[in-house]
């Protein structure tokens, strides 16, 4: 559905951010892309999503396909007309708004009405707290609450792919486990997930697939079962190893030791 290859991004004319980036999603699955502050998955993003000048960054080498289609130079609403939708870091719901209008901006691409009604009886059937909610304004909501709208309002696109961008910052334990839960729902309803998190044990737990990224590319990609076993990803990303009796923290590893290791 998705394939990503060789990308190169650059920021200002100067700053090289992603180094010959290559990822891909295929129909049905939902895939993980893990990684430091940082390390490029923002980037990433923004390139798939036609953001990336609106930050002063050019893709300027590689292609990103979609459906066989190139899009890499396409803008963000020829992309959402496509099919791709975006969950952003933050959630940056329209705090002045009720819950009913965001969710309406969100189909504004979206040109059936019949398959507009569709999604948001669906997405109203999937948040119930929405539902009870639809007439509030949605800066009032709680941060689960406003990541649950952000969630819907891309789902009013009608997307066969969804893209989510740190869906867990910020949120308590349980509510991490009530969007994890969420994106599950939403996979088996058929849409595919490009996943973008800190939160490697949540983003496994749930991915078919999984990649890891650092300074601008992939160091360690394969199915998010075998990652989430791997001695490494749970040393670096999931603090499970000690030593001394103590935890070995992550940022405290040297940069060469752990991309020697990883490409080992």
């Amino acid at each position: 559905m998705l394939e990503i290859a060789n990308l190169e991004v650059v920021y200002n004319d100067v700053v090289l951010v992603l180094r010959g980036l290559s990822l891909e999603v295929r129909e049905g699955q939902i895939v993980a892309l893990l990684g430091a502050n940082g390390a490029g998955k923002t980037t990433t993003l923004r390139a798939i999503t036609g953001l990336l000048s609106i930050h002063e960054g050019d893709v300027t080498k590689g292609a990103i396909t979609y459906n066989g289609v190139e899009i890499q130079q396409m803008d963000a609403s020829a992309i959402v007309r496509a099919g791709i939708s975006q969950v952003m870091e933050g959630r940056r719901v329209f705090a002045e708004m009720t819950v009913e209008d965001n969710l309406r901006t969100g189909a504004i691409s979206n040109k059936d009405a019949t398959n507009v009604k569709n999604n948001h009886d669906m997405v109203m059937s999937m948040f119930p707290v929405l539902a009870a909610r639809r007439k509030d304004t949605a800066g009032y909501l709680s941060g689960g609450e406003q990541q649950m709208l952000a969630i819907g309002r891309a789902l009013m696109a009608n997307p066969s792919l969804l893209i989510l961008d740190e869906p867990s910052l910020g949120l308590a334990p349980i509510l991490v486990a009530q969007i994890r839960d969420v994106i599950v729902d939403i996979n088996k309803q058929g849409t595919s997930v490009l996943l973008i998190e800190q939160n490697a044990n949540m983003a496994l737990s749930i991915a078919d697939y999984g990649y890891i990224m650092e300074n601008g590319k992939v160091v360690m990609d394969g199915d998010a079962e075998k990652l989430l076993g791997d001695e490494d990803v749970q040393e670096f990303y999931l603090g499970l190893h000690t030593e001394g009796g103590e935890r070995k923290s992550f940022k405290n590893v040297k940069h060469y030791k752990r991309r020697k290791r990883w490409l080992s």
